[in-house]
């Protein structure tokens, strides 16, 4: 295990659907956690002595099986329920496994939901301490770190307000800056970062890049934002069901996750997206179909380099709403973000009624090249951070060549912006 920083053997945790946990816990964090539900059940519902026992058994991991070397950026994707959170809390030693056995060489610092490890009664001040504590450190070797995680965090004026009137994107900023410069060998951080404002997130991802390339530690990220794994990390692991079903470079594993459930959709014909698997959303207001159109009958209704491209789409509201976040995103088959057309941008507010509704969203000029594109469908209140509905990967459709190739030469169909451009005279 010389270069190896975690090894997994034969992972698998089991959980009985409807069994409550009395007695042994299998963590202190799950031991007080059951201590309190236990209390909680004895004061308030007098049921204490109530067993609620089923036989169905989940797996929430079956066998899982990986090594990361030291100093790896390793993306963890996955839809909701594939098992990353549960394998997380295993790797942080939150829970133990069912089966299997992990080793893994170094301190580790996780950052898996808002306030992990806060004492809420505690100030700001007196968390980093903890924490620092809890990850084996000396006061001498905090103090070191302290004025960084201050300087990073932006939350000075608030260093001495306890963490329970902290906002979530307040508590994100420091329970990061705590895991990031308190020097863990590994830094886990799950979808937390996903509260925090887009120049935080920025920065995030610039400190995990650099404790990695420039410190050696070992990072482990998990985010259903594609364009992050991409700039982040280099090698990615692939969950379903509980289970690894690929583990190596980002980009042919992001290509394989975006696509596998994709489907080709046809130009001026509805799509059903209603029961295509989400990434997120509480789906009180969902996507129902899309249709898209080029308006070229030559081209077949195709979308073609630098036309336009229409989008249809029918939307369920549970009630009327207005919505600040509409978002229609374009990826190549290796996960690249290439177009985010989103109405927050352009201060649109989108009204709906109870009921179904159309959308018509059209790109004016669509600068990209022939080649096959994944449709993400997006809907949030960013205002209240609420996502309504958010499917990574609705479908794929075919940009095609409009026949104007130049001197014969096929340019390449890699996705790549297309500009106008001309030759002038040297000065």
């Amino acid at each position: 295990m010389s270069n190896t920083a975690i090894r997994v053997e034969n992972l698998s945790k089991k959980y009985i659907l409807g069994e409550e946990l009395h007695g042994k816990s299998t963590s202190f964090r799950e031991a007080i956690s059951s201590s309190v539900k236990s209390f909680g059940q004895k004061v308030f519902n007098n049921s204490s002595n109530k067993q609620v026992r089923s036989n169905d058994e989940f797996w929430a991991l079956k066998d899982v099986s990986f090594e990361i070397n030291q100093g790896d950026r390793v993306g963890i994707i996955g839809r909701n329920g594939a098992g990353k959170s549960t394998l997380l809390k295993i790797l942080s030693r939150i829970t133990e496994p069912t089966q299997g056995q992990i080793k893994i060489k170094g301190r580790v610092a996780s950052l898996l939901e808002v306030g992990t490890g806060f004492h809420p009664e505690l100030s700001g001040r007196e968390n980093i301490y903890l924490n620092g504590a809890i990850l084996g450190m000396s006061k001498v070797e905090i103090q070191r770190k302290f004025d960084e995680i201050v300087a990073f965090s932006e939350v000075e004026k608030f260093l001495d307000t306890p963490v329970k009137r902290y906002s979530s994107g307040m508590y994100v900023r420091l329970a990061f800056s705590v895991a990031a410069h308190l020097e863990p060998e590994i830094l886990i951080v799950d979808e937390v970062l996903a509260v925090g404002d887009a120049n935080f997130q920025k920065k995030c991802l610039g400190k995990m890049q650099d404790v990695s390339k420039n410190e050696g530690r070992t990072v482990l990220f998990v985010s259903h934002n594609s364009d992050a794994i991409q700039r982040l990390c280099r090698t990615c692991l692939m969950m379903e069901s509980g289970k690894v079903i690929d583990y190596g470079s980002t980009a042919n594993v992001m290509s394989r996750y975006l696509s596998g459930g994709s489907f080709k959709a046809s130009p001026k014909v509805w799509f059903d997206v209603s029961n295509i698997r989400r990434a997120s959303g509480n789906k009180k207001a969902h996507f129902v179909a899309v249709q898209y159109n080029s308006f070229n009958e030559a081209l077949s209704f195709n979308p073609y380099p630098d036309g336009p491209l229409e989008f249809l789409l029918e939307i369920d509201s549970d009630s009327p709403r207005s919505v600040a976040s509409l978002a229609v995103t374009l990826y190549n088959q290796s996960g690249v973000n290439l177009v985010n057309a989103d109405t927050r941008s352009i201060g649109q507010i989108n009204t709906f009624e109870k009921g179904r509704n159309i959308v018509r969203l059209r790109i004016e000029e669509l600068h990209l090249k022939p080649s096959i594109y994944i449709v993400g469908l997006w809907l949030s209140d960013p205002l209240e951070n609420i996502t309504f509905d958010y499917i990574e990967s609705a479908f794929e459709f075919e940009l095609v060549d409009s026949g104007i190739d130049g001197l014969g030469i096929r340019p390449q169909g890699d996705g790549s912006v297309t500009c106008n451009f001309k030759l002038l005279p040297p000065e």
